[in-house]
């Protein structure tokens, strides 16, 4: 096998790993042990063995690696079977697999109770797999593909604890949500293709289309990666499993916009209007993300609107001209995501909930999970030397050289990105420090069951007594200790000249610009640590006051949407389900109605007595005759 074609080892043995754990009972309440082993067998090794092919390609195989076929020709249209894989694209591909392989051996322990776990199990590999094909897919369908079992696998898995009333919920509005933006991004895989000729990437590339075509890209971006005004379902997502909301956020879903747009990126260079409107939504997303954090009493939706927040970083640093800033803040927030979720979720294992203020006093009792904390925060705070500090420091390079209108997007477009992206800079620290004050500082709590929005274990048992804090167990504590090596110290990777080159990333120069950042950090770390200790004990987000309440709730853009576009649809359903019942329906029923009283009427005519019968023949007769002599008169 070349090693062109060994490409399509890294989709394709978690797919089919995925799939062949789909044909494995789930299990019931009462066997919460079948097919467990082989599942988590399956699900392993799939993520394993795609990482094991990424690294071999990554040191052994001469670059770039092309392996595309001609598939199929609809009407002089060539569609393309294949995979493309350059250095960039091999190091996603190492992110997205080490990333899911933690995953999966981390959902040993933290779902060792669930009697659905053979199905989680193969939809993570399936939701692996898919991201790794929409990373190394050649032509523009299979990537759709790839795209499309993302959503599928995200619906499932966002829901795929039941028993919680918010999880249907929240898995049916991730997927709605990211349909919308969807119908944009295939009518742009269509256009792209048709323009073209094919729909291989490489061929695509080369033709030049117009700023629409981009603008319906976008749209499916703004969906996948949650960016405004399609970003209300990820907070919303952190109803699925802690493990899924670190595959979501660190290595799959989010990711899979900021590396599309990043793949097409010389269509984009072409359209000025295109990115301006990226820029746009990158600085609101940005601002937005991190205004919301502050608010948030959950420590997962603390996370999933930081997310929100840093992925409008990398689409920042697109709009401003520099994708190697965006992925290089996208390589390090894989990292550091991936551990602050799991992380969080060793909080939550045994912590029993997900309220910042329900914790408090973890710091002596959780030692491990609290400086995995405290290197998870640096790093998306942009804490020097951690990781997030240098791809941070890198898109606000690029966008205060943009400034000077040098680049393919207006001048006014840097304006707007380094301006949100320096602001964002206070917030994130303030609100990082706040997360990690409430739960590791102060005083300790009592924990156990307190109400019904206490997140609830498979093992309801292990509830009915208040636990001690502790570490998590080795299945958990592995995977976290080996991410926190990568969000500390991947950064540096910017000055090994070979990432350097495949990423065409400049060299990191630490000038004077770089005290700006650090003060506002300084600032937000400092204004949340004084709050915390001018009235001890007492969360830094009371200050927010009445903005509190509006912040948590995503400025209320939900309620927004709900008035605009939920509402409006649902009174138009309403209105075309009368039309159906009583204009179409009644049209069909009355129809039949009529011709069974046609029917009843000849019926009584065939009844009638002879003489009678006879005299409605001539009289039948005798009309037809004058009708006859009256036209033809008439002609």
């Amino acid at each position: 096998m070349t090693a062109a074609a060994a490409v399509a080892l890294i989709p394709g043995v978690p797919l089919l790993l995925g799939l062949i754990g789909l044909a494995l009972p789930p299990g019931d309440r009462d066997e919460k042990q079948t097919n467990r082993g082989p599942a988590a067998a399956l699900g392993i090794a799939g993520a394993a063995a795609a990482l094991a092919v990424t690294v071999a390609l990554l040191l052994f195989a001469h670059k770039p690696l092309d392996a595309n076929r001609r598939w199929v020709n609809l009407g002089g249209i060539e569609i393309t079977l294949g995979f493309d894989a350059g250095v960039a694209a091999l190091y996603i591909a190492l992110a997205v697999t080490v990333v899911a392989l933690f995953v999966q051996i981390y959902s040993v322990a933290y779902l060792h109770d669930d009697p659905r776990y053979a199905p989680y199990a193969a939809q993570v590999s399936l939701f692996t797999g898919a991201m790794l094909l929409v990373v190394t897919s050649g032509g523009l369908i299979s990537l759709l593909v790839g795209w499309e079992i993302m959503g599928a696998c995200s619906y499932l898995l966002i829901g795929h604890d039941r028993r919680l009333p918010e999880a249907p919920a929240a898995a049916v509005k991730a997927f709605l949500v990211t349909r919308v933006g969807d119908v944009g991004f295939l009518l742009a895989v269509a256009l792209l293709t048709v323009g073209a000729g094919t729909d291989r990437l490489s061929v695509v590339l080369t033709h030049h289309y117009g700023t629409v075509v981009l603008l319906l890209l976008l749209a499916g971006v703004a969906g996948k990666s949650a960016q405004f005004p399609l970003h209300t379902w990820l907070p919303d997502a952190m109803a699925g499993p802690t493990p899924i909301s670190a595959l979501i956020h660190a290595a799959t879903m989010v990711a899979a916009g900021v590396y599309v747009v990043f793949r097409t990126y010389p269509l984009f260079e072409q359209s000025p209007a295109a990115l301006s409107v990226l820029g746009v939504m990158a600085a609101i997303t940005i601002l937005l993300g991190a205004l919301s954090a502050t608010a948030q009493d959950d420590m997962k939706r603390v996370l999933a609107w930081s997310t929100v927040s840093q992925i409008g970083y990398m689409t920042g640093a697109l709009a401003v001209g520099s994708p190697a800033a965006a992925l290089f803040h996208l390589l390090t927030h894989a990292a550091f995501k991936a551990l602050l979720f799991l992380a969080a979720g060793a909080v939550i294992h045994v912590v029993g909930t997900n309220y910042l203020s329900r914790m408090g006093g973890l710091r002596q009792r959780m030692p491990l999970t609290f400086w995995s904390f405290v290197i998870g925060l640096g790093a998306l705070a942009g804490f020097p030397p951690l990781a997030g500090f240098w791809s941070k420091e890198n898109v606000l390079t690029a966008a205060a050289h943009a400034t000077d209108g040098g680049g393919p997007a207006p001048a006014w477009v840097g304006w707007v990105v380094w301006l949100a992206a320096l602001l964002a800079v206070f917030v994130t620290a303030w609100y990082a420090t706040r997360l990690l004050l409430c739960a590791f500082f102060g005083v300790s709590r009592e924990h156990g069951p307190d109400g019904p929005d206490w997140e609830i274990g498979f093992d309801d048992a292990r509830y009915r007594q208040p636990r001690s804090p502790h570490d998590p167990p080795g299945a958990m504590r592995w995977p976290i200790l080996l991410l926190a090596i990568p969000a500390a110290l991947l950064g540096l990777a910017a000055y090994a000249p070979g990432f350097r080159s495949a990423l065409e990333l400049d060299q990191p120069h630490l000038t004077v610009a770089v005290l700006l950042p650090l003060l506002l950090l300084a600032a937000g770390a400092g204004t949340a640590w004084w709050l915390w200790w001018a009235v001890p004990g007492v969360d830094p987000a009371m200050a927010l006051g009445r903005a509190r309440g509006f912040l948590a709730a995503g400025f209320r853009l939900d309620d927004v949407q709900t008035r605009l576009v939920v509402r409006p649809v649902k009174s138009l359903a309403e209105l075309m389900k009368k039309a159906d019942k009583h204009v179409v329906d009644a049209a069909v029923e009355g129809t039949g109605t009529t011709t069974t009283r046609l029917g009843g009427l000849l019926h009584s005519a065939h009844r009638v007595a002879l003489p009678g019968a006879a005299i409605l023949v001539l009289a039948g007769a005798l009309l037809l005759g004058v009708i006859a002599a009256w036209y033809g008169a008439a002609s």
